[in-house]
This record gives structure tokens, C-alpha cells and sequence, in this order.
């Protein structure tokens, strides 16, 4: 016995991986469902003039934004 093996537990699973194989094996298009959620919201085509319009269109920012501009 190597001492590398001392601490190794094969056979123990966490709750949240126990969960996890059991939501996949109950729901088996669950990661297909994930994906399409994925893609309606993060998965866009960028508009790369328009980005570059967006770009050129900004305002710098003073450093201090919420001092007036005036001296009283």
C-alpha cells in the first residue's frame, strides 16, 4: 500500500453530487433543456459596427461623479 493512497475514499459522494446523478437520471434531457436556457440569453450574435459605434458614442466619466460642476 502506497502512501498516497491513505486518504483516498473511492466510494463516497457528496449529497450535491447524489442529487445531481439522481436529477440527471429522472430527467435525462435536463442538460439539453440547460443549453437552450443558455442560449436564449447568453449565446448572442455581437454586431461588431454596432458595437464599435457604442465604443465611439461614450462619454468619459469625471472622477467625481456626484460633485457639482459649480462653486457656491
Amino acid at each position: 500500500m502506497s502512501i498516497t493512497n491513505i486518504f483516498r475514499r473511492p466510494d463516497y459522494q457528496s449529497d450535491a453530487t447524489q442529487f445531481i446523478n439522481q436529477l440527471k437520471t429522472t430527467q435525462p434531457d435536463l442538460e439539453a433543456r440547460q443549453r437552450q436556457g443558455r442560449e436564449l440569453l447568453w449565446d448572442k450574435a455581437v454586431d461588431r459596427q454596432a458595437q464599435e459605434g457604442y465604443q465611439s458614442a461614450r462619454v468619459a466619466q469625471t472622477p467625481y461623479v456626484y460633485q457639482t460642476s459649480g462653486t457656491k
